[in-house]
């Protein structure tokens, strides 16, 4: 036991990572490091900076607007037909482009009233607006959409309706109630996240981010199990919910976009906002069965220094010193190959569909590094399409890993986001639907 906390405090202190912590409640190890016990036995590492504020600075600052600042009226008709054919309606407010000043370089805003989002989308009824809408289908000719009309009246397999009021307002350092979490993907750890943690904590933010199971300094259980989807997002709930407040915005990388978009569909109340990088699109999660962690665990564990050389050519846009000290420094694939063996296969999530990402009701920003060669970024447009108030970001000098190699970049599109309201409505019609 004494030589598990010990292992433990090394690898916080001395950036040592040995996965052999012990079970213990919570040990605060110092420099904003703690180990949590989500389970008997399965503790995970977690940096968590609270900024010491003046009194003065704690209440929230009173700004004009009251009640109805930042308040969008979120309604939206989802309809999925049995031939997989999902259509799409926003009857709500909409949220205009401008209102987001710094994403004025790669995609709209998703404002679109009704959007025709299945691959059927060439035989969508005539009058359909969607069927039309670039990146919404292939849209099909007169004839084509003239034919189909009597399948109007077919009987829909799910209706599903989303009528509520959401109240998005910015987010500063010196509010009290705002807590950022950031969650890294398969074989990082929390260290991907140093810019970003460093950045937001300078400016007074609350921040939390934990190591996954297996990873960096969380313990690693040797059971494939532990490793499945439910198994690390219940770890995510855990620590969610024990350090949570009342406006809560969520970012996550790649494979942790997926316990992101969990969290704000099981907490639609405390959710704020969800930043997704370079997460892929909006589809269930199945194992590979032609991926190379598939391989017998021997032969998997002799590629593993061949893993990290290819997890440097694919993750970043070069493959210059700096970005092999960045590799080394994030513990990108820092990990054993039971671990990530357990993890590619234990990728099994079908409830995170289309119509369930198009349920999510919070403001969501997509950055996208355009050279990733893991995500297109075919995959964030269609996510963007999905999500009823979502803005993407392409950054043309980044890849995978764009948040290590361009932070500067990040950090200040993130905390934009971070600080974005939408405007109120002032009634002259410019933030209606046509």
């Amino acid at each position: 036991m004494l030589n598990s906390i010990t292992d433990g405090l090394l690898c916080c202190l001395m950036g040592k990572t040995t996965n052999a912590v012990g079970p213990l409640d919570s040990v605060e190890a110092g420099n904003g490091y703690s180990f949590m016990e989500v389970k008997p036995g399965r503790i995970l590492r977690v940096r968590h900076s609270t900024p010491s504020r003046p009194a003065a600075e704690q209440p929230e600052e009173p700004q004009a607007g009251g009640a109805e600042r930042g308040t969008v009226h979120c309604k939206r008709k989802i309809t999925l037909y049995r031939n997989g054919q999902l259509v799409i309606e926003n009857l709500g407010d909409a949220v205009r482009s401008e209102i987001l000043h710094c994403h004025n370089g790669s995609a709209e805003p998703n404002s679109t009233v009704e959007l025709e989002l299945s691959e059927l989308a060439n035989q969508a009824p005539a009058g359909t607006p969607g069927a039309g809408t670039p990146g919404a289908g292939t849209p099909g000719t007169g004839a084509r959409d003239a034919a189909p009309a009597k399948r109007r009246k077919r009987k829909p397999k799910k209706v599903i309706n989303i009528d509520c009021k959401k109240q998005i307002t910015s987010c500063k350092g010196t509010h009290s109630d705002v807590v950022l979490f950031f969650i890294h993907g398969v074989g990082g750890s929390l260290d991907i996240w140093k810019e970003q943690l460093d950045f937001f904590t300078k400016l007074g933010y609350e921040v939390v981010a934990p190591d996954l199971a297996g990873h960096g300094c969380s313990s690693a259980p040797q059971i494939a199990a532990a490793y499945t989807f439910y198994a690390l997002a219940e770890d995510m709930r855990a620590v969610f919910k024990r350090y949570a407040k009342k406006r809560n915005i969520l970012i996550g990388h790649s494979y942790g976009v997926s316990f992101c978009t969990f969290l704000a569909h099981e907490y639609p109340d405390l959710v704020h906002k969800v930043i997704m990088i370079n997460g892929g699109g909006p589809t269930a999660l199945e194992p590979s069965l032609c991926s190379i962690f598939n391989m017998p665990t021997c032969v998997l564990h002799c590629l593993s220094p061949c893993l990290a050389w290819s997890f440097l050519k694919a993750g970043f846009a070069r493959q210059g010193a700096k970005e092999k000290q960045l590799l080394k420094e994030g513990n990108a694939f820092n990990v054993s190959s039971f671990v990530l063996r357990a993890m590619m296969s234990g990728q099994y999530w079908p409830e995170g569909d289309e119509v369930y990402h198009a349920e999510l009701a919070v403001p969501v920003l997509l950055v996208h590094g355009m050279h990733d060669k893991f995500v297109p970024v075919e995959e964030d447009q269609r996510m963007a399409e999905i999500l009823l108030i979502a803005f993407l970001k392409v950054i043309d000098e980044g890849s995978h890993m764009v948040m290590m190699e361009c932070p500067e970049t990040v950090n200040t599109l993130l905390h934009e986001f971070v600080l974005w309201e939408p405007e109120t409505p002032t009634g002259d019609g410019q933030g209606e639907k046509k």
